[in-house]
């Protein structure tokens, strides 16, 4: 199920239109915030995940019934075409913001809310990354890096930074996919093909002056295994 570019003008009408004073989400961040839900290893029911879309108060505070009914079936709609989107492909197309000033892409708003939905299930996803190949380990940390990069916590240099900031939209989708090879497995036609009971085969761990498995182009020992 394709959402139009209408349908996504809309639901960023309605997200704009709730108590800015509450931090609502905008569109980018409920995005990054959806797929985190589902990447989660554990299934989290709406009734969990939904009140945050509103902001920290997790009150939505619409001024009429028809407006809510209407903001939350635009919300759930975005919901089933994200699913729809990853069940067989395992692949997202981020709604990233960008700035008006210099039509720079701002992937910082989906990384937040995609991080924003891992703080739902702390141990499942610190479970996931006890257990996980070293690609997806390197993944998730690597995801967890733009998160600092975003919030100013980051350990890498300005010139890592500026680096990172560029390719870190083209890089976001292969990291999602790697972790829901992982976190989400029936979803993936790679398991399918293998067949029931087979285990999905990692790649070998890398060394430090391999390439780094997040497809940064570095080398492993210069970004994910600095943290």
């Amino acid at each position: 199920m394709d959402q139009s570019d209408q349908d996504l003008d809309q639901l960023d009408a309605l997200l704009r239109a709730l108590p800015v004073d509450n931090m609502p989400m905008t569109l980018s961040e409920l995005d990054g915030y959806i797929v985190g839900v589902l990447a989660c290893p554990e299934m989290i029911p709406p009734s969990e995940w939904l009140p945050q879309v509103w902001g920290e108060t997790g009150e939505a505070e619409f001024p009429d019934e028809n407006v809510a009914e209407e903001t939350i079936s635009a919300v759930m709609a975005h919901y089933n075409s994200v699913v729809a989107s990853i069940t067989g492909s395992l692949w997202v197309e981020p709604i990233y913001e960008v700035d008006p000033n210099s039509d720079e892409v701002m992937w910082e708003p989906w990384v937040d809310g995609f991080t924003r939905a891992m703080r739902l299930r702390p141990e499942a996803w610190s479970q996931l990354l006890d257990q996980a190949d070293e690609e997806t380990r390197a993944t998730m940390i690597f995801l967890m890096a733009l998160q600092d990069i975003y919030t100013g916590q980051s350990k890498f240099t300005d010139e890592e930074i500026d680096e990172i900031d560029l390719e870190a939209p083209d890089l976001i989708p292969n990291c999602v996919a790697t972790i829901l090879h992982q976190s989400r497995p029936e979803l993936s036609p790679r398991v399918s093909e293998m067949g029931p009971g087979m285990p999905f085969k990692a790649g070998p761990r890398p060394q430090r002056n391999d390439p780094c498995a997040c497809r940064s182009g570095r080398k492993y020992k210069k970004c994910c295994g600095r943290q």
